[in-house]
């Protein structure tokens, strides 16, 4: 299931920025799609996640300021930045985990699906 990313650039400090997400193929729904992120040096870390639910789970480092949304129906997700900070600077990337579609008319269940990442540089 391809998940393609856009929105990345560059910002100064205290801007906003909004990533987008689509997953495309033979989808019947998704469980969980999300973003996390990879600055250099560090380890890839969670920023948000949202359930088909519209239950949410973000990181401490982004609350209040991140503001991720999902469109079941067309099988997208979106993360709403604001008030970016210079270690807010990192690849972010599309996420999605258990993806219900269909293979030739054959009900399947993939996990564990990335986008290829969009760069995010916040200037200070």
């Amino acid at each position: 299931v391809p998940l393609q990313a856009s929105g990345g650039g560059l910002v100064q400090a205290g801007g906003s920025l909004r990533l987008s997400c689509a997953a495309s193929g033979s989808i019947v729904s998704i469980s969980f799609m999300g973003w996390y992120r990879q600055a250099p040096g560090k380890q890839r870390e969670l920023v948000a996640t949202i359930n088909n639910g519209g239950t949410i789970k973000d990181a401490d480092s982004v609350k209040g300021r991140f503001t991720i949304s999902r469109d079941n129906a067309k099988n997208t997700v979106a993360l709403e930045m604001n008030s970016l900070k210079p270690e807010d600077t990192a690849v972010y990337y599309c996420y999605a985990d258990r993806v219900y579609y269909s293979d030739d008319g054959v009900a399947s269940l993939g996990v564990d699906y990335w986008g290829k990442g969009t760069l995010v540089t916040v200037s200070s």
